[in-house]
């Protein structure tokens, strides 16, 4: 197995996607902050500031980038329900630059003047204009995080999840690539969703790429944050998909296809991490049939212990 990974890596050496450069905000704002509404204006002057920092002698800041990407539940409120944010946005990104980001949605049938309950953890693609061009809501809410099994009789008990989201976040319906003008089709990722083999690309509608938006922040400083980096490496490798990755408080990461990380920030620190978009290689074995192999195996090797202990009994 290791000659074989070795020249497999010999043979796939990491291409960038032509015209594609992006920028990842790692802003490592601490918890109390980051879901706190009254910090609202702090929080958005970071995300401004930072998102456009010179990152070298030749950087010219965001410009470099055509796309810029946020973490997970980047902000303490509804992001499209506050104007003055969306314009900052707006303000911020040039012509032919376009924003991925994590944020809390509010329902869309909610009627006007109703107190917002219950929300979804959302990703947003936003054009340099402002608009939103497309919306990803989560499908994997995790346990306990998230929500509540048996949510209303939990709540009545005095349990909450650890969000503190009354009546527990609402799950999407659908996972579907995201349309990024002049680069491929992004797959959305949110937090723990990619630590799920098989359930990543469809195999009729694959994309060019994973981005995983996440907030590592609850771990702190622990092993936690590795090991997602390792999971999101192992579903680069599985689908022959480039993964890039923004946390929180690290470790925000671009890998290639085979696995290999292109570019890092480290746990725990603020910055920028301008990387190119690696490009997708053919379907691999597993993105084609997934876990059939793997249970053909465990069928066949039940078949030859059961035959075994059936022989034993008879002699």
């Amino acid at each position: 197995m290791g000659v074989f990974g070795a020249v497999r890596l010999s043979l796939l050496p990491t291409k960038m996607v032509a015209d594609v450069q992006l920028r990842i905000m790692q802003p490592n704002l601490q918890q109390d902050v980051k879901f706190n509404y009254a910090a609202k204006a702090e929080v958005m002057q970071k995300y401004l500031t930072l998102s456009d920092r010179a990152s070298g002698p030749q950087s010219t800041g965001v410009r470099d980038a055509t796309i810029l990407i946020w973490p997970e539940s980047a902000f303490p409120f509804f992001l499209t329900r506050e104007a003055d944010a969306m314009a900052q946005i707006a303000e911020l990104l040039p012509k032919g630059t376009v924003l991925i980001t994590g944020s809390v949605r509010a329902p869309d049938d909610l009627k006007p003047g109703v107190k917002v309950t219950r929300a979804y953890n959302s990703i947003y693609v936003i054009d340099h204009d402002g608009s939103v061009l497309s919306v990803y809501d989560k499908l994997h809410l995790v346990p306990f995080g998230e929500y509540l099994p048996f949510q209303n009789w939990m709540e009545k008990l005095g349990f909450s999840q650890l969000t503190k989201v009354q009546g527990g976040f609402i799950a999407g319906t659908r996972r579907h690539p995201l349309a990024i003008p002049n680069a491929p089709r992004a797959l959305p990722l949110i937090c723990y969703e990619v630590i799920f083999p098989g359930d990543v690309a469809a195999r009729d509608d694959r994309p060019g790429w994973i981005v995983n938006l996440t907030n590592d922040g609850w771990f702190g400083i622990s092993t936690g944050p590795y090991q997602h980096l390792q999971q999101a490496r192992l579903r680069a490798i599985e689908e022959g998909l480039p993964v890039v990755r923004a946390a929180n408080t690290g470790i925000s990461a671009v890998i290639d296809p085979a696995g290999r990380i292109v570019a890092q920030l480290g746990l725990g620190l603020e910055g920028v991490l301008d990387a190119g978009l690696p490009q997708a290689i053919p379907p691999t074995i597993y993105a084609r049939v997934g876990n059939i192999p793997a249970a053909i195996l465990v069928i066949a090797a039940l078949i030859v212990v059961m035959r075994r202990r059936v022989m034993r009994q008879n002699f």
